[in-house]
């Protein structure tokens, strides 16, 4: 991306493509490559800033952080309904209403309900 704009400015030559622009290393001088550098400037100060003004408006709306009980649980149960790793043991013991139990069934099949 921005490295690749930037070589325009050093490596631009006039022989491949007939009315390019023309590189500092092929006898442009340095305005072509400030051309290509104020364009990454301007393409990254707006990136900077409309991501800067969607995070804010979704922070505020919708929020952005789980709540605390799903942290602990883990995402996978809070956002799937059941867990990605289901063979290791979790201490859930800081969990209000929750038991501590080791499921003996069978391992269940990937893309089937989970077992509960």
């Amino acid at each position: 991306g921005a490295w690749g704009t930037l070589a325009v400015g050093l490596f631009g030559n006039p022989e491949i493509y007939e009315g390019g622009p023309v590189g500092l290393f092929y006898g442009g001088g340095i305005n072509q490559l400030f051309i290509q550098l104020v364009g990454v400037l301007a393409v990254g100060g707006m990136t900077v800033l409309l991501s800067t003004i969607f995070w804010l408006a979704l922070k505020a709306s919708l929020g952005l952080r789980v709540t605390e009980e799903e942290e602990l649980i883990g995402l996978d149960i809070g956002e799937h309904g059941m867990e990605a790793y289901s063979g290791f043991i979790k201490d859930t013991s800081g969990i209000a209403g929750s038991t501590a139990s080791v499921h003996s069934g069978s391992p269940g099949i990937a893309g089937s309900s989970p077992n509960l």
